[in-house]
């Protein structure tokens, strides 16, 4: 079991550590977060920090960066259109938690598993760090996705039908749109590999799930989001971000079980 005064010390740097990057956030020209945002990103940092220490956030940070700037990108086009995201991009707290709260669990896990120290949960724990950095890459894959498909697609087709459709059409997918998915999944996953929180094979998995994870979302946003009052974006990229992290998670089970075999 972790001692009381390295659990105390490593809440304490993500509480100040937190609170020094969001005021730096808060200060930028362009605002990425809303104040509301910004309160809720603090608890999300705290809670990963906590969790998973510098290995852990660095996913976020990535994210939170890549996944801010690719927003913007055609931004003014994209509002001509009616077609960008609200407040120009600037996160609010359902944007925080739509995004990472299936990452949010796994770091709740994976800290229960570090708190009680049982060496029965090394592959339990191993298989958490796989969700979580999953998670991340689908979201960044889906974000990805849809602002340079809406940016740059040329030709975009409903995913359900494959009949063509006006880019930011919910469930509309292009060629452009999902190779910037994929190498933004493989963005992650690489970071993820590099802190150490993945091994090279994990790297295969994120990629794959976030592939599957991302065309599901947009069969859900063309079949169920218009017809659904309650599943808001929000819902949906909660959906998706657990469809990313599950499929991992079963890939590698998987391939253990048949090792064992």
């Amino acid at each position: 079991m972790l001692s009381l005064y390295g659990f105390s010390n490593s809440w304490l740097v993500a509480a100040g550590l937190n609170a020094i990057l969001l005021c730096i956030v808060w200060l930028l020209p362009k605002k990425l977060l809303t104040p509301a945002g910004i309160i809720n990103a603090w608890l999300l940092g705290v809670l990963i920090w906590g969790t998973l220490g510098f290995k852990g956030y660095a996913i976020v940070c990535v994210y939170f960066i890549v996944g801010s700037g690719v927003t913007r990108i055609g931004i003014e086009q994209k509002e001509a259109e009616g077609i960008a995201e609200k407040r120009s991009g600037a996160r609010g707290p359902e944007n925080v938690w739509g995004s990472a709260f299936t990452a949010a669990l796994c770091a709740v896990g994976i800290g229960i598993i570090n708190w009680f120290g049982s060496g029965e949960g090394i592959i339990l724990k191993s298989l958490l760090l796989l969700g979580y950095v999953a998670s991340f890459c689908t979201k960044l894959s889906d974000t990805c996705a849809s602002e340079v498909g809406k940016a740059y697609g040329k030709r975009t087709f409903l995913i359900t039908t494959l009949q063509p459709v006006p880019r930011g059409t919910e469930g509309a997918v292009s060629l452009e749109g999902t190779l910037a998915g994929m190498v933004a999944s493989a963005v992650i996953a690489l970071v993820g590999y590099g802190v150490g929180l993945v091994d090279l094979m994990g790297i295969v998995y994120c990629i794959i799930a976030a592939f599957i994870a991302t065309n599901l979302e947009s069969v859900i946003g063309a079949t169920l989001q218009e017809n659904l009052e309650w599943m808001t974006n929000e819902i949906v990229n909660i959906i998706n971000t657990f469809i990313g992290a599950v499929v991992a998670i079963l890939l590698a089970w998987l391939l253990i079980n048949f090792m064992v075999i």
